[in-house]
């Protein structure tokens, strides 16, 4: 039975539709809006895998290049590995829908979005979202959803749902924010803005919120008429007594070790608190089960030790109050030879940032389904294992290390000069050299110090801070522990107290233990980057969002304060070691005589003077060179290839043919000029080869142009028949 439900947002119509394609999967739905059509596909396997102690998610995005009507660039004319772009939005759908899957669930779930079409206006990321959402809720797989999701962009001022790519890409855009959340609450948020207040930030959430309940109420009404039954599944009952047993005995210690502040001696002191509790309640007879379910509670005891002291007894890990920052240290200059680079350190979460400049041809090509097709803005981020003490393979970036350095581009995208008053490629590499938290947001802070020491003249500089969230509830009538509880896990009472703190800068481990990784970055005026992630899957208020985006900006204010010690403003000066770019500007009519036949004019040039030149189409040349000197000889040899022939003016050039009448002389490539035998010499000549020879060198002056019969003449006489070159 094929069913199709349609729903208006922001003036646009969203069409979802199940029972035509891909039935052999537990749930598909394609969504589609204009001319953008996805398929997203849910399977399932229906054993658990045993023993794992995480959900196995896999969320893939194939980018079909036909969607587009286009042809895969290439050798193999096949797509290939996944584009940014495809791994971004993984990772989109992934991160809201993770936490909406019942505790405990280790059933491999695998979600497949597949772009059959493209409008190149209509984005295909949140159409995709919405369409896991669908596929998982009409599914027989327990996903405790729906969800939905929404983009808002701000244009001219004015918010809007759901605008267009071309829209997205005016200059009076100054907001690009995607919502993710149930019918009550967020759970996701994904920005990039040009410093927007956070007023306007929470403006745009609350713009979202009934859009997003109204598309969830959408799928309910899919789910109702097409839905399968549901797995039964119910979460894991705890073991009481082995618990208390548990509790009792490593309560005291995990409270202990836990208060240490260095990341690695904790790590290590905890492992002997645990290794303690093994021994006592595992022997070797003890079943594997036993094994796991220790290995389980002990988690459960540490987590609640670390969440009471934060959210009840209002005490950090290593200590700090909720809003404060640890120690920040920032260099520059601290790699000799590179064209700019900085150290910024912040705790034990340690980022090299290193940058480059390059011509303008360095650009990045995309080659994707989007409406952009190159940058010149680009940054890097690598996580190699030992920046936590760990030993692994470096076979290139991880979806992690992929998604750190776009958050880290966004933040800083909008104070990178133009092309126009830069004419620079840019590439920056944020290198972790260690972590304990937020090593997104120090890439941030120090790719802002890096750009200032190399010189380019950023409009204004940006931090960046994750902000945490602690949520602990506890059952009033049995005193069991979790998070957001409705119900008590224990008895089932459902009269929970629940208490939360916001925390700024966290660290590692309050990363992972706690409910929320709230990374916002911007400048002293406003907003550049926001990423919500959640491990709740009953979301939080826009309370809560607006507290935790005020605490944010107070700690961004306070790490750029402490950056702006350590170098006020761009230097004046690019490092000497950078290249230098200079602009020419030539006629549209003349790049055809710079590039020469087959490109061979432009080819000559740049290999004769070690550089590298650049033509756009409006007639505008870079000419990129290590030094002034080459720079000048470049620029003086493409204007006289280009510039207009006039008379009076004067060229050095070589005699290509002699006649009885009179030597051609070669001006320029492929322009030549004729020297009549009676301007060879003062006084009669009798043979012009008693003057000059073919192949010679002369200097010659222009004293006429004229058309005749569509071409060019070009009348000279002899200035100099040895001229010094």
């Amino acid at each position: 039975m094929i069913v199709e439900k349609t729903i208006e947002i922001g003036g646009k119509t969203i069409t979802l539709e199940t029972g035509k394609l891909a039935k052999q999967a537990n749930g598909a739905v394609v969504v589609r809006c204009g001319d953008t059509m996805v398929l997203v596909t849910a399977a399932a396997r229906t054993d658990a895998r045993e023993g794992l102690d995480f959900f196995p998610l896999t969320v893939d995005i194939e980018e079909r290049m036909y969607a587009a009507g286009k042809i895969p660039g290439g050798f193999i004319k096949r797509e290939a590995r996944p584009s940014e772009k495809a791994i971004l939005t993984a990772r989109l759908l992934d991160r809201p829908i993770r936490p909406r899957f019942p505790q405990g669930f280790t059933n491999e779930v695998h979600l497949i979005a597949t772009i059959l079409s493209t409008d190149q206006e209509n984005a295909y990321d949140v159409l995709a979202l919405i369409g896991a959402s669908g596929a998982l809720s009409i599914s027989e797989v327990p996903f405790q959803g729906p969800i939905a999701a929404v983009r808002v962009g701000r244009i001219g001022g004015e918010l809007m749902l759901n605008p267009t790519l071309s829209q997205m890409q005016e200059p009076d855009c100054d907001l690009d924010m995607v919502i993710a959340g149930t019918a009550e609450s967020i759970l996701m948020l994904e920005t990039g803005a040009s410093e927007v207040s956070e007023e306007v930030a929470m403006q745009a959430v609350e713009h979202a919120r009934e859009p997003i309940r109204r598309l969830c109420e959408l799928q309910l009404e899919l789910q109702k008429e097409t839905g399968r039954t549901k797995w039964h599944f119910e979460e894991p009952e705890i073991n009481r007594e082995l618990y208390d047993r548990i509790d009792s005995s490593s309560r005291a210690a995990f409270e202990e070790v836990l208060g240490i502040a260095d990341k690695e001696e904790r790590s290590q002191r905890v492992e002997e608190v645990r290794g303690r509790v093994r021994s006592e309640m595992i022997s070797e007879d003890s079943p594997e089960e036993l094994a796991a379910e220790v290995n389980s509670l002990l988690k459960m005891v540490e987590k609640d030790v670390i969440r009471r002291s934060i959210a009840v007894d209002k005490i950090r890990p290593d200590g700090r109050g909720a809003e404060e920052i640890r120690e920040i240290s920032c260099e520059v200059g601290v790699a000799p030879r590179t064209h700019g680079s900085a150290l910024f350190t912040r705790g034990q979460t340690q980022a090299m940032t290193l940058l480059t400049l390059g011509a303008v041809g360095d650009y990045q090509r995309i080659d994707g389904l989007g409406l952009e097709e190159a940058k010149r803005y680009i940054h890097h981020y690598n996580f190699p294992p030992f920046s936590v003490g760990e030993t692994g393979f470096m076979r290139g970036p991880k979806r992690r290390d992929i998604g750190h350095g776009v958050l880290a581009e966004k933040a800083l995208s909008p104070m990178i000069p133009d092309d126009v008053d830069f004419p620079y490629t840019i590439r920056l590499v944020s290198e972790i050299l260690e972590s304990n938290g937020s090593s997104s947001m120090a890439s941030t802070c120090g790719s802002t110090l890096a750009l200032m020491d190399a010189g380019v003249p950023i409009k204004a500089p940006v931090a960046g801070i994750a902000i945490g969230l602690v949520v602990r509830s506890t059952c009033r009538s049995c005193s069991y522990v979790g998070v957001f509880l409705r119900r008590c896990l224990m008895c089932g009472s459902e009269d929970v107290d629940r208490q939360y703190v916001i925390l700024t800068d966290i660290a590692g481990v309050e990363d992972h233990l706690g409910d929320m990784d709230f990374k916002v970055a911007g400048s002293g005026e406003g907003l550049t980057a926001i990423q919500m992630d959640l491990k709740i899957k009953e979301g939080i208020t826009p309370d809560i969002m607006a507290e935790a985006l005020d605490q944010a900006r107070r700690a961004r204010m306070i790490i750029l304060d402490k950056m702006l010690e350590t170098i006020p403003e761009p230097r004046a000066e690019l490092s000497e070691y950078a290249p230098r770019i200079f602009t020419l500007q030539i006629s549209p009519d003349k790049i055809g005589a710079l590039i020469g036949k087959g490109g061979e004019t432009i080819r000559g040039l740049v290999e004769e003077f070690d550089c590298s030149i650049d033509v756009e189409e409006d007639g505008t040349v870079f000419i990129t060179s290590p030094g002034g000197e080459n720079a000048e000889s470049v620029i003086r040899r493409i204007t006289e290839l280009t510039k207009d022939i006039e008379p009076g003016d004067v060229y050095v050039g070589k005699v290509v043919k002699t006649t009885d009448f009179g030597a051609f002389v070669e001006l320029k490539r492929g322009t030549d000029g004729l020297v009549h035998i009676s301007n060879l010499a003062e006084g009669r000549v009798k043979s012009v080869e008693d003057v000059v020879r073919r192949g010679q060198m002369v200097e010659v002056e222009v004293i006429e142009v004229k058309e005749d019969r569509g071409k060019q003449r070009i009348g000279l006489k002899v200035v100099d028949l040895n001229p010094k070159i």
